[in-house]
Parts: C-alpha cells; sequence; structure tokens
C-alpha cells in the first residue's frame, strides 16, 4: 500500500433534525449504526434500501464497511442523514464516483425542514375554527 494513501474516510451527512457521522474502510459490506447492524436499527426494507443507495449505485456494496453514528429526528430523516453521509464519504475515498452520486442527487444536502410554529394559530399554518358570531 502507497504510504500517502488512506484507509478510513469520513462523511457528514445531515437531512431534518438528524445528523450522522459515517466512517467508510475497506471490508466485506458490513453496515453499523449505532453499534447495532443495519436490520436492527432500522426496521423496515425501504430505510434499508435508502441507506444503501449511494454503494448500490458505484458497485461497491461487498468493498467497504460503514460505521455510522446518527442522532436526532425520526428514522426517515436519519436515514437520509446517512445516505447523504455514506455518499461523501465515498466522494472521499474516490473522487471518480462524483458524477453518479451527484447524478442520483446523493451529494445534495435536502435542505427542507419542518416550518416553524406561528402566534395565534395552532401549528404552522392550521387556524382556529372560525365562527361568525
Amino acid at each position: 500500500m502507497p504510504k500517502g494513501e488512506k484507509l478510513v474516510f469520513n462523511g457528514t451527512g445531515r437531512r431534518k433534525k438528524s445528523i450522522a457521522r459515517v466512517r467508510i474502510l475497506p471490508g466485506k459490506g458490513n453496515i453499523t449504526i449505532n453499534q447495532k447492524s443495519i436490520d436492527e436499527y432500522f426496521g423496515t426494507d425501504i430505510l434499508k434500501v435508502i441507506v444503501k443507495q449511494p454503494l448500490v449505485a458505484t458497485n461497491t456494496l461487498d468493498k467497504y464497511d460503514v460505521v455510522c453514528t446518527v442522532e436526532g429526528g425520526g428514522f426517515t430523516g436519519q436515514a437520509g442523514a446517512v445516505r447523504h453521509g455514506i455518499a461523501r464519504a465515498l466522494l472521499a475515498a474516490n473522487a471518480e464516483f462524483r458524477p453518479v452520486l451527484k447524478q442520483n442527487g446523493f451529494l445534495t444536502r435536502d435542505s427542507r425542514m419542518k416550518e416553524r410554529k406561528k402566534y395565534g394559530l395552532k401549528k404552522a399554518r392550521k387556524a382556529p375554527q372560525f365562527s361568525k358570531r
């Protein structure tokens, strides 16, 4: 192995209120999230597919192990944050993955956030029931 080549690549992913710190290292394709396997952490298959999308797109599913710490938000936001972090870590590992990751939209931070509640309303936009009298 050449002297200057790194073994561990880091990426930070964000989605809604979730923040994921992702490390990828050469391995057999194990994905660990908060010291649990992906099957234990995410119950539904859809969330597992979302997390694996960048690895599948770049054909590196069985080449890297993923170790991730994620906090905040719900499961869907966490899955999106992990996907974003994996994509950024893959980009750090190999710059040739950029066109594939960019084309599939894995490098773009999803900026949609929950709208804040306004005073005089029950939620962000829901108003109290109107009565003429």
